[in-house]
């Protein structure tokens, strides 16, 4: 609760928070002392079992209408209470979250929970990307009640103002749930193309990425890390894109990276850009490096989670630096729910026992296990002799720096009827709409005629045709008619090909395998672009062999996260779509297989070229008053 208490020389009263309950003001509880000097103090009071909570970062999910959770949920393993008060732990990435107002009451009953722990740690809570469109467990959640905005590969598109402004924007309603740390931004680089973890990038050019990792991490942190500060961690360290064969490694057959054009120092590169950005965390990505060698010295074949090579050798000590590392999830213990198992991403050391594989992290110079809440066995292991509580201490002392830097510990609560104001207020929500719009990227623009197509303009009585578009949506564009033969044209959005599988946990929600489409749904649209001219929308999470559909189209265009109504916006001419390709199309799945996975835009002769975009001209005042 709070307390006051006089300060000496001051007119006003200290508000400062009676943490451990012991009716006095103690330093850690002091806000008129440094994060380091509070740390200091608090670190020397805590026990054994607070200081090791600290170092697991594992799923939470929220209750009912903000209650909390006291069964195991669809992904989380442990009651909350159980997690909170037995097994000490106050970092938790939380999954599905509802309404505003109750986003924020969960955060404020959690935060409530922890205040009875013995020194009154509060609770960072952590989230993957949650204002796009694309819903996986593992990797990200569609925007339900917070403002809706392109993918991160959709605000590439775009220019740094754009990503600001939408870093600026979450923030804010991170804010008012109670959400103080962003498990993002993913600056790898997608330099393979059928890689399927490319829709959180920012795409494949190098220095495209630089900047726009350093408008996101400033519209998140600001200038320093404060209380009005959502903490980054930038991921994947050193770099995730170049998979063999672009497959991804949660998975057994996807551990390998490959760097067979020799440019582990361009996917390096933004990294650098993150650490002078003064991003909060790294996270190092599962996959295990084959034959990289750096300074003459080989690189061990082992995760790079568990690497102390990359971690301590490279990001501790070459590139400086002290913030948090934490690892991905689910290095130790395999992972099981809903009726499947995902193996423990202990790539090169599958043979180690969960105990050794928690040293081996710990030696590789990680502060954070993600996805675990193991605890009894790491205090087990100090207790042992085998890790020394000096060793605890020095990621205990990270961690709780952070959460003093945050101002968590004096102001973790929010405010509940705010929240509802915040989150997804039609401000937020008209400037993710118009974004979505922008980030359109035109293709191709030659009808019938060979004259340019868009601006659609908005005849009366015009018919229009549409698959995968709500027709509620698509009548702005005219009468729609349910045959193509009937219509003046047609509007079609499809999305990229790929490969389904459901054998392990999370791989039906992995877009992975060939970028071809299938022979079916190019014989079905060669049928309708016979009839009609023929509109077509290609949303890429990932690049499409789009060599096919080409000479079909009489406009073509790629969406990263767009909604039927903004695509309509951008097609009208209501806004100027001016996204600009994030990647290169590649013209054949020959073409990629001979590709090197490390090396940007590397396949031959590219149908188009990373940042093309065909412009289009503005549509008249009437016409984009009309498209609303």
């Amino acid at each position: 609760m709070p307390a006051h208490l006089p300060a000496t020389g001051s007119p006003t009263d200290l508000v400062w928070r009676d943490l451990n309950g012991n009716g006095r003001l103690d330093p850690y509880e002091d806000p008129r002392l440094t994060p380091e000097e509070r740390t200091a103090d608090l670190l020397a009071r805590l026990s054994l079992e607070e200081k090791v909570g600290l170092m697991f970062h594992t799923v939470i999910e929220a209750g009912p209408e903000g209650a909390l959770l006291e069964t195991p949920g669809a992904l989380s393993k442990s009651p909350t209470s159980a997690v909170v008060l037995g097994k000490r732990m106050n970092h938790f990435n939380v999954h599905a979250l509802g309404r505003a107002r109750d986003a924020a009451r969960w955060a404020n009953a959690l935060q409530r929970l922890a205040a009875q722990t013995p020194h009154g740690i509060p609770v960072t809570i952590s989230t993957d990307p949650r204002h796009g469109f694309f819903e996986n467990e593992g990797t990200s959640f569609a925007a339900g009640s917070f403002s809706q905005w392109p993918e991160p590969l959709g605000l590439a598109t775009l220019g740094d103002d754009d990503i600001r402004e939408f870093a600026g924007i979450a923030r804010r309603e991170y804010l008012a749930v109670g959400i103080r740390m962003a498990l993002h931004p993913q600056v790898d680089l997608a330099t393979e193309p059928r890689w399927g973890r490319q829709l959180h990038t920012f795409g494949s050019d190098p220095e495209r990425t630089c900047r726009a990792l350093a408008a996101y991490i400033d519209g998140f942190q600001g200038p320093a890390l404060g209380p009005g500060s959502v903490a980054c961690v930038t991921k994947h360290f050193p770099g995730a894109g170049p998979q063999k064969d672009g497959e991804d490694a949660h998975f057994p057959y996807g551990r390998e990276q490959v760097y067979p054009g020799g440019a582990f120092d361009v996917h390096l590169e933004p990294f650098r850009t993150a650490i002078e950005a003064g991003t909060a965390g790294m996270m190092p990505y599962y996959g295990m490096p084959i034959g990289l060698e750096r300074h003459g010295v080989p690189v061990e074949a082992v995760g790079f989670g568990y690497n102390r090579q990359i971690v301590t050798g490279l990001l501790r000590e070459e590139l400086g630096f002290d913030g948090v590392v934490v690892t991905d999830w689910e290095l130790v213990n395999d992972n099981v729910a809903q009726g499947q198992v995902l193996p423990a991403k202990a790539w090169g050391v599958e043979h180690l026992d969960p105990a050794e594989r928690l040293l081996a992290v710990l030696d590789a110079g990680c502060d954070q296990f993600g996805g675990e809440e193991c605890v009894d066995l790491l205090i087990d292991l100090v207790r042992e002799g085998r890790v020394s509580e000096s060793r605890i201490d020095e990621s205990a002392r990270r961690l709780l720096e952070l959460k003093f830097r945050l101002g968590l510990f004096d102001a973790p609560f929010v405010d509940e009827d705010a929240a509802e104001d915040v989150v997804g207020c039609p401000e937020h929500r008209a400037s993710g709409l118009r974004a979505q719009g922008e980030a359109v990227a035109v293709l191709r623009d030659s009808g019938p005629d060979g004259m340019p197509l868009l601006p659609l303009a908005r005849t009366p009585g015009r018919r229009v045709y549409v698959e995968g578009i709500d027709p509620a949506a698509a009548r702005v564009l005219g009468v729609v008619v349910e045959r193509p033969e009937d219509a003046d044209f047609a509007v079609v959005r499809i999305a990229a090909p790929f490969e389904p599988r459901d054998d392990l946990l999370f791989e039906s929600r992995f877009r992975q395998g060939s970028l071809d489409f299938r022979p079916g749904l190019v014989a079905r649209l060669s049928r309708i672009a016979a009839l009609v001219p023929l509109v077509l929308d290609v949303a890429l999470d990932r690049p499409a062999i789009l060599t096919p559909l080409v000479p079909l189209t009489s406009a073509l265009v790629a969406t990263f996260g767009t909604s039927d109504a903004a695509l309509i916006a951008a097609l009208t001419g209501a806004v100027e779509p001016r996204g600009r390709l994030p990647f290169e199309i590649p013209r054949s799945m020959d073409a990629v297989r001979h590709s090197r996975e490390d090396v940007p835009d590397d396949t031959a002769d590219p149908l188009y070229p990373v940042g093309f975009s065909r412009a289009v001209a503005p549509a008249s005042p009437n016409l984009a008053a009309s498209a609303h």
